[in-house]
């Protein structure tokens, strides 16, 4: 089991696969032990409910479902936050991953 577990979260859970193989890969760099996947909105339920998740972001196409989340994640201690537009638009894995560590510290 992976030290710490990233779920990102998007409309169908495909956009987000490029992502992902770029968070993973900046992860590898760094010697870190991560899992990192991604699923969609209507997948996410499962995966909060079966799995240990550190964090949860979720991409700038479902930010409109961020109360609906914070309501599922109310009493687990699972950081959310939104991914920032720039770096998903420029799939830039480096960020992102920085990103989901700094709320796993917090």
């Amino acid at each position: 089991m992976a030290e710490k577990t990233i779920m990102l979260v998007c409309s169908a859970g495909m956009s987000t696969s490029l992502l992902v193989t770029k968070m993973q890969a900046a992860s590898k760099a760094r010697n870190l032990d991560t899992e990192i996947f991604a699923v969609s909105a209507a997948a996410a339920d499962e995966n909060i409910a079966n799995k240990k998740i550190d964090v949860l972001l979720l991409g700038p196409q479902v930010r409109f479902m961020k109360g609906q989340f914070e309501k599922k994640l109310a009493g687990k201690n699972i950081p959310l936050e939104i991914i920032d537009m720039l770096d998903y638009g420029r799939m830039n894995g480096e960020n992102v991953l920085d990103q989901a560590l700094k709320l796993i510290k917090e």
